[in-house]
């Protein structure tokens, strides 16, 4: 008698605070049973382990396919564990930024949809990035991202937000964070040379490093951005003086979400004299130095300071699970 075929298995990885756990389990269960995979593998990140250990639990344990719920650096920490193991994951939306699924243009109020996605739905392969982060002292270590690093005023900011603000109020408490920050805000030298390009030095408030580029509340932070190029898109934020900052509000705000999603919105754009507050460029992969150590973050959680980031792209190294027929933006 022919053996009888292994069933396909699942695993979630969520974080018991963000994500529901008297009911999610309960849900990926009942569809990994409608779907006639086995019993899935049920793993709860900790304040030690933020998603990276579990990952690789279920990866040892032979895995089909990963679903993270939890905060952006849950599906930070699950996605640079999983990256180049050809397992797909799932994106079930829970927290307050979702910047991923926000990215991806995912459904954010339907976890039951993106459950489903993980055992019927469509696989895609997008980009994922690492950065090499560089002590003071020259400890290196290095962590996967997959929205957005950066050195300088934003990761300050971060830093600088109450985390019971941000559990109240979500993304709004970064303002908080904002004004803090922006008091002794002063910019700072760097040195940073994207691949295939030439040495720059500038003085800079931040610079950051998107594989994609929306952020919540409708803010286009680069609209060029995407997650499946191959490359990384590279912010240089250095604003002179208060007219300067006025000048990045309206580069953000107003240019890049809303007169750039209309023609003739676009035909401003290009009649309007250029000013270096908001500069861009784009490579696989970029340096960063520093003089003085500056704060670093990774998709909004603070990796504290380095004096070095040196970010560079895996080109479709993550596999993700979508609803069937979804479409990915460009």
């Amino acid at each position: 008698m022919a053996s009888e075929q292994k069933k396909r298995r699942a695993a979630l990885v969520f974080n018991p605070v963000k994500a529901d756990p008297d009911t999610l389990p309960g849900q990926v269960k009942d569809a990994a049973a409608a779907a006639g995979w086995d019993e899935p593998l049920i793993l709860e990140t900790t304040v030690e382990d933020t998603g990276e250990g579990a990952t690789q639990k279920a990866l040892d344990e032979g895995v089909d396919v990963i679903l993270v719920a939890g905060g952006d650096g849950t599906v930070r920490a699950v996605s640079a564990a999983i990256a180049g193991s050809g397992v797909p994951l799932a994106i079930v939306p829970s927290g307050t930024g979702n910047l991923l699924a926000r990215n991806l243009l995912l459904p954010l109020d339907s976890p039951e949809l993106m459950v489903k996605a993980a055992f019927e739905g469509d696989e895609h392969a997008i980009d994922i990035a690492f950065a090499k982060i560089t002590r003071e002292g020259g400890d290196v270590e290095e962590h996967g991202f997959v929205v957005l690093g950066g050195m300088g005023l934003d990761a300050a900011m971060i830093a600088n937000t109450s985390g019971n603000l941000k559990k109240k109020m979500g993304w709004v408490a970064y303002v908080d964070g904002a004004a803090r920050s922006l008091v002794g805000a002063k910019p700072f030298p760097v040195t940073y040379q994207v691949a295939g390009r030439r040495l720059h030095r500038t003085n800079v408030q931040s610079i950051m490093v998107a594989n994609c580029g929306s952020l919540p509340g409708g803010l286009e932070l680069i609209p060029d951005a995407s997650v499946s190029d191959g490359n990384l898109d590279v912010l240089i934020v250095q604003p002179k003086g208060p007219l300067g900052w006025v000048l990045v509000w309206r580069r953000v705000a107003w240019d890049n979400s809303v007169l750039r999603r209309f023609r003739a919105g676009r035909n401003v754009l290009k009649l309007r004299t250029k000013d270096n507050s908001v500069r861009y460029s784009r490579g696989p992969g970029v340096d960063i130095g520093t003089q003085q150590a500056q704060a670093v973050q990774l998709d909004g959680d603070e990796f504290g300071e380095a004096t070095q980031l040196a970010a560079r792209v895996e080109a479709g190294a993550l596999k993700i699970m979508v609803p069937v027929g979804h479409v990915l933006p460009k």
